[in-house]
């Protein structure tokens, strides 16, 4: 016979086990249609480098990210639609510089998203503005004064990219991270159906929740928006947004350097975004860190390719960690009902096509190894624990035994990491089976068979800029707009056909805005194109230039620090030759920091610049300036700009670094 208090205790046990029994069931009604996992290129120029690799290396790291049933086999690729200004890590180049300029040639967000639809016809397609063109504002820094010219040249990109690339985009946002304006969002809806683009659904406002509520408050605003979208919710949604009966994305997310701690904080929110917000839809800021690394945000992409030069690239932790839900569950799949937190920390999902097929992604991620740059995670703990899940619906089946299951565990202490790893099936028994788990892990258990960890031969090994670079732009159908490596800060640097010189200089590079775009970030006054090295300290850099305008004037620099969002502050030592037959050196790109230089120079027809110890300046071989002494900065990368939004043009350009 059994004391009492014994039957008290082993009812209590009984009591706790029947608590961390997960039940996957689709009889009970289903949650949510899962919209899909998607990276971000632009927000801006992240993927710069990426065109610039050669092949077959280029092609390596587009299956990476593409290819499905390879890498992280990305349903949604959400692109910037280029406004010629600065939006983070560079300019993308506008299709319409003025309003009476059209080309879809520019920049390589057109071939990215060809490449893209190329490895999965399937992939969803989203264009944002981070920026628009300066005859967008008339004259204001707003792009809403006249909705009807900044909806006109939204849908003429739509239908450029249907015309010119045989792209269909599916959905288009509205001005990234700035306050929404409810009567642009219904011209633009207008417009779009006016002009047969039923189909394109409008994003708004990839801010803040603050739309939900206006949403609530106006029908005509309602029917016009067809996704919330939201960045960095921190995995959390406001109860305005869950009663608008609206789609609810997070439109952009991660944002992360891409070590271990970054993929641990991807594969938190991607579960976490539906478990505690009802987000069906995560995208990753960015898709791929193809961009200088000492900008802003270096290495914040899904892999890494910031080396075409070397032809060498990382295929980093998150690419995986989004395979672990890419490869086994599609875009128009249901979430179960059922999902929800672990009991002892973590969480998991449960998707099903419907059709028999049932993938659950389970995640352990710790607090200290899931940190996000944004926004700051309260504390919470996990702790190894036994999980037992018990299928019921029409997943109860004599037939179903066992599991595919796919495993990664970032080890913190050993550094000896699992990722994604086709591991033993799970044993199915009587509807029921059970998973050890231990912390800051990931698993995937599935019907599914066709997951596959792709790989490729290694890549290159690393390898800095080329201490001597030189480039003639001498292209006559080049493939990219943009001159190799040249990573424009502000203003939009392009190659050039010079008619009216049919010589040596048919063939330049040209800085072709000469208006300030309405920017999303703080523009320089000067425009700037960076290249090479941060890390130079002694170099010569040497460039032909002609200034388009008597009041015109270009740079070359070296040691320029700084870009981005800091291009403003940029400093390093500034030569600048002017129209008027000037010339000055400057310890910044703002002209505030002056050496004590400015003579009247005879030509204006080569510029050459040495920097070592000491400085010094040459024009047409002759020496204007020398022992210029340099305290600070001590290392940067070579520059080109002009001293205000002007047409100019650059040819010859020549780096010779120590």
């Amino acid at each position: 016979m059994i004391p009492p208090g014994a039957l008290l205790l082993l009812l209590c046990c009984f009591s706790m086990c029947l608590a961390e029994v997960y039940v996957l069931d689709d009889s009970i009604g289903l949650g949510r249609t899962f919209d899909g996992i998607g990276g971000l290129s632009g927000g801006g120029a992240t993927s710069r480098l990426l065109v610039n690799y050669q092949e077959p290396y280029r092609s390596q790291i587009l299956d990476y990210l593409f290819k499905p049933n390879f890498g992280a086999s990305l349903h949604i690729l959400k692109v910037e639609i280029g406004g010629d200004a600065q939006t983070t890590d560079g300019t993308e180049p506008s299709h319409m510089h003025d309003e009476n300029d059209e080309n879809f040639f520019r920049g390589y967000e057109w071939w990215l998203m060809k490449e893209a639809k190329k490895r999965n016809p399937n992939i969803t397609l989203i264009g944002l503005p981070w920026a628009f063109p300066g005859w967008i504002g008339h004259g204001t820094n707003r792009p809403y004064t006249f909705p009807d010219v900044t909806a006109k040249y939204v849908v003429s990109w739509v239908i450029g990219a249907k015309q010119h690339h045989d792209l269909d985009i599916d959905y288009i946002g509205i001005w990234n991270e700035k306050q929404f304006d409810a009567k642009y969002i219904k011209v633009l809806r207008g417009m779009l159906d006016r002009v047969g683009l039923v189909n394109v659904g409008i994003i708004a406002a990839d801010g803040n929740w603050d739309i939900s509520k206006a949403l609530l408050l106006d029908p005509y605003l309602s029917d016009a928006v067809e996704v919330i979208g939201v960045h960095y919710p921190g995995t959390t949604t406001v109860p305005e947004a869950l009663l608008t009966g609206k789609r609810l994305w997070s439109s952009e997310d991660y944002s992360t350097f891409n070590n271990d701690i970054g993929a641990g904080c991807w594969a938190r929110i991607l579960n976490q975004n539906y478990v505690s917000g009802m987000m069906t839809s995560t995208i990753s800021w960015n898709l791929i860190a193809s961009y200088y690394e000492d900008l802003s945000f270096g290495r914040d992409g899904l892999m890494t390719a910031e080396e075409p030069w070397s032809g060498n690239y990382v295929v980093e932790a998150p690419i995986w960690i989004t395979a672990h839900t890419t490869q086994f569950a599609q875009p128009g799949w249901k979430y179960l009902s059922t999902v929800r937190h672990l009991a002892q920390g973590g969480s998991y999902v449960a998707l099903t096509d419907g059709k028999g097929n049932l993938t659950v992604i389970i995640e352990t991620m710790t607090h200290n190894h899931s940190q996000c740059i944004r926004p700051p995670l309260p504390p919470y703990s996990v702790s190894p624990q036994t999980a037992t899940f018990q299928l019921k619906g029409s997943f109860v089946s004599a037939a179903l035994t066992e599991l595919q299951q796919w495993h990664s565990k970032f080890d913190f202490e050993t550094k000896k990491d699992v990722l994604f790893k086709h591991t033993d099936p799970i044993k199915v028994q009587d509807g029921y089976f059970t998973l050890k788990l231990g912390v800051d892990e990931v698993y995937t258990i599935t019907t599914v068979f066709s997951g596959q960890k792709g790989h490729y031969p290694d890549p290159p090994i690393s390898a800095p800029f080329p201490k001597k670079y030189f480039d003639d732009f001498d292209v006559r159908n080049p493939p990219f707009s943009e001159a190799p490596y040249f990573a424009d800060q502000t203003g939009v640097f392009e190659y050039f056909t010079n008619l009216t010189d049919p010589g040596p200089h048919v063939f330049t590079f040209r800085q072709v805005i000469s208006q300030r775009p309405v920017t999303w970030a703080e523009d320089a006054n000067q425009t700037v194109s960076v290249i090479g090295d941060h890390s130079w300290q002694n170099l010569t850099v040497a460039c032909d230039i002609y200034i388009e305008t008597v009041n015109g004037g270009i740079f070359l620099a070296v040691r320029v620090d700084q870009g981005g969002e800091s291009v403003r502050k940029a400093m390093g030592v500034f030569y600048w030759v002017f129209g008027n037959g000037t010339y000055k050196v400057t310890n910044d790109i703002g002209e505030y920091f002056l050496f004590d230089l400015f003579i009247n120079i005879p030509s204006l027809i080569f510029s050459v610049f040495k920097q070592g110890d000491h400085a010094f300046g040459m024009l047409n071989n002759y020496p204007l300036w020398k022992n210029v002494v340099v305290h600070q900065p001590k290392n940067g990368w070579a520059a080109i700009g002009t001293h205000s939004f002007e047409f100019a043009q650059f040819d010859n350009f020549l780096v010779n670094a120590d």
